[in-house]
């Protein structure tokens, strides 16, 4: 779907008239869907609404949607074949929920399986040869202030790069390593993650398949080196300088969960920062990711 088909798909579909309300949440990226209850089957139409707000706002977010694994993977399906994590334990029978939890602080056991904190800006699964399209998470239990997240208009962050810095990293490849995950117990638990998932290469810069948009793609933590610079020191400076384009507030949105908020997010032109400032809270959350294609420029 190109952009010029989302804004078909939308024009089809009457929003008010389907029950729909939306409300765009900042001008670059983000907007809160009421309307429409995820317990039920999507109708083809609304399936194309979704994916066009989708892809016009880059993460969409739902309220009060008290969901079971059942349905969240019936909606995640709408949308793609659903991944099946090659190494985060799942539970409940259910392969394709990603549990999510908060890894405890002050020496506390960290529970089976999850990601832990994620505060650092990350695309997920920016180490596979296919990268994640997008996924959709779920809050089951979230502390009562704190633990927000905050997500990234990737496309605008390249856009509004000066020229000449575009001009350098257009055509540049960068490696994406998994034994760098955050989430991963010790150094011995990376190199095991890296012989089972080699280290790629990704455009700097990717093309959104669908949009045809071209978005920053680099992964605070993941991303070691940029190909073809001279020194490695060339390489940090470039990509730390990237990165601070995340930074800007005017490319952000933040999001506030509450218990059965879901978040839909587009991972080819979006980054994601989880901000951890809610200390020892129990956070849990419950994530589908859906297969994407490898990224080119």
């Amino acid at each position: 779907m190109t952009v010029a088909a989302a804004d078909r798909a939308l024009a089809v579909f009457d929003l008010e008239e389907h029950g729909l309300d939306i409300t765009q949440l900042q001008p670059f990226i983000g907007a809160e869907i009421g309307g429409v209850d995820l317990r039920k089957p999507l109708t083809p139409a609304l399936r194309d609404a979704i994916r066009g707000l989708l892809l016009k706002h880059k993460v969409i977010f739902f309220r009060d949607q008290d969901i079971t694994p059942e349905q969240q993977i019936a909606f995640g399906r709408n949308f793609g074949e659903l991944e099946v994590h090659p190494f985060i334990r799942t539970e409940g029978g259910y392969p394709e929920i990603q549990p999510v939890y908060a890894q405890p602080l002050h020496g506390k056991p960290k529970p089976a399986g999850g990601y832990g904190r994620a505060d650092h800006w990350h695309t997920d699964t920016s180490w596979r040869l296919t990268p994640s399209l997008g996924a959709i998470l779920h809050a089951i239990d979230v502390p009562p202030v704190g633990g927000d997240t905050i997500w990234v208009n990737t496309v605008a962050a390249y856009e509004l790069l000066p020229q000449d810095v575009k001009d350098r990293i257009d055509n540049l490849y960068a490696i994406h390593d998994a034994g760098e995950l955050k989430a991963l117990s010790s150094p011995e638990k990376g190199a095991e993650v890296r012989r089972n998932n080699p280290i790629v290469a990704h455009p700097v810069v990717r093309t959104h398949p669908e949009t045809g948009e071209r978005a920053l793609y680099l992964n605070d933590m993941l991303t070691t080196q940029i190909i073809g610079l001279e020194t490695k020191a060339e390489s940090d400076e470039l990509i730390e300088f990237l990165l601070r384009q995340f930074l800007r507030p005017e490319f952000q949105v933040r999001f506030k969960w509450r218990k059965h908020s879901i978040a839909f997010w587009d991972n080819r032109c979006t980054v994601h920062y989880a901000v951890n400032d809610y200390g020892d809270y129990p956070r849990r959350m419950e994530r589908v990711a859906i297969v994407g294609d490898r990224p080119f420029h």
